[in-house]
């Protein structure tokens, strides 16, 4: 049926209509590889995503409908700004313009502000594009535009307006954006921007029958996975989008673990861990940070004796966001927490009026190893214990939104438990690290795998 609407993209084709351009399947026959990739994003799935319909549910009810299309606007804006789902509700737009489609990013003229989706879209039929000299096609209009170029700085402000939200109150709750432009990799010297790194280039046609150009993956790797099966039609990009992800988050941080055994049973160990930002342009973790949860384990051993543990839940009900001090005082965790109007927090962002900023891992400033922003990125922390460990292990894990958040939601009415048990925990590869006593003294008093970062000048 689609070739019939697209005939196979040939000559004599006359340009799409603006609803026919609406729909992210028009783009297949032309684009297969883009259209698939995009299929298995979380952009194509964030119209229909069961925690944003739980959550916006949620916050109309609890707001009396005076949410309105906070929450779309960014998750289905090619239906806003076409006029639909002016009260929030989803479930009357047609699919095609559910989530963040082609034509929503594509027809982007111009950014009108830093957050909550400024973007201001064209209704003349034109498909912006990277290349300054596009084909031309029988399909669409098409022109170049920096807003699309990845190695344009423009570019940052297409993708980062959306990825930075402050809420009706007033939370500046998502600062992607902000974080991006205070790092490095905005700085001419670095100059990298969003789709560098989420948008990986390879060699490829841009669409049938046009010849090679430098493409870029339309996967959009972040932290967040689908929860249910997705998408229908290429049931293989949700096992891809989990791998991107991994590949992602594993290039993202560096772990030092640093040990000095006590010298008897009823001395003290200290174990001192160091994670270093070693290649996010913005603070990881970023993005919702009050949902996400990002903290350490941390387990020290003798033989099969386990001496000290922290970083894990008592049971597999208890999710780790759920842990209480008493439980766990070590427990190192790296997330924000929400404020409402009168000061207590709040999971719900519809009442945040201000975001404690957690502990995070501050993108690099420098590259100066003698500027005092060097040792930024590089947040240690101690732990002491009783015992003479031979062994100790350290790693970083992840979950995309804490389940203990996805229960409140099952409580509600407004989620089926099993989404809240599709969430996935990332362990990030390289920050898997293992100290055992045969490792040298290499700093000061402590035994180091690998070697520490260079301390401060």
């Amino acid at each position: 049926m689609l070739a019939a609407l697209l005939g196979a993209c040939t000559p004599e084709d006359e340009l799409l209509t603006a609803e026919q351009l609406r729909d992210p399947a028009a783009c297949a026959e032309c684009h297969p590889d883009h259209y698939r990739e995009w299929s298995g994003s979380m952009h194509a799935y964030a119209g229909v995503d069961p925690v944003f319909l739980a959550m916006n549910a949620k916050g109309q009810r609890e707001t009396d409908g005076e949410l309105g299309t906070f929450c779309v606007q960014c998750h289905a804006p090619m239906a806003v700004a076409d006029g639909l789902a002016q009260d929030g509700d989803l479930s009357e737009v047609p699919e095609a313009q559910r989530g963040v489609t082609c034509a929503f990013c594509h027809l982007v003229t111009d950014v009108e502000g830093t957050h909550n989706n400024p973007l201001r879209v064209a209704t003349d039929g034109v498909l912006r594009g990277p290349f300054a000299d596009p084909l031309p096609t029988p399909a669409h209009a098409s022109q170049g535009s920096g807003l699309h170029d990845r190695e344009d700085p423009r570019s940052a402000a297409l993708c980062g307006s959306c990825h930075d939200i402050v809420t009706p109150a007033g939370a500046h709750i998502e600062r992607t954006y902000a974080e991006w432009q205070d790092s490095l990799f905005a700085k001419p010297v670095v100059g990298l921007q969003c789709s560098e790194c989420h948008m990986n280039r390879r060699a490829g046609t841009a669409a049938a029958d046009s010849g090679a150009r430098k493409v870029h993956d339309h996967g959009f790797p972040g932290v967040d996975v689908a929860l249910q099966p997705f998408p229908a039609e290429f049931p293989e990009e949700q096992d891809r989008q989990r791998a991107l992800v991994q590949e992602l988050l594993d290039d993202t941080v560096a772990a030092y673990l640093c040990v000095a055994p006590a010298a008897s049973d009823d001395a003290s160990s200290l174990a001192v861990v160091t994670l270093e930002n070693v290649a996010a342009g913005h603070h990881f973790p970023s993005g919702a940070t009050a949902d996400r949860r990002v903290w350490v384990e941390l387990s020290a051993w003798r033989g099969s004796e386990l001496l000290f543990q922290t970083g894990v839940a008592p049971d597999a009900q208890t999710p780790i966001g759920a842990v209480s001090t008493e439980d766990d005082p070590d427990l190192w965790r790296i997330w924000s927490t929400l404020l409402d109007a009168e000061g207590a927090p709040t999971s719900d962002l519809w009442n945040a009026a201000a975001l404690v900023p957690g502990p995070s891992l501050p993108a690099p400033t420098t590259l100066d190893p003698n500027s005092p922003a060097w040792l930024d990125t590089h947040v240690p922390k101690s732990f002491l214990f009783r015992g003479v460990p031979d062994r100790v292990e350290v790693a970083v894990k992840v979950e995309p939104i804490g389940r203990e958040l996805l229960d409140e939601l099952v409580a509600s009415g407004d989620l089926d438990p099993a989404v809240r048990d599709a969430m996935p925990t990332f362990t990030l590869g390289p920050t898997a690290v293992t100290w055992t006593a045969d490792v040298p003294v290499n700093s000061g008093s402590l035994a180091c795998v690998p070697q520490p970062p260079p301390p401060a000048p």
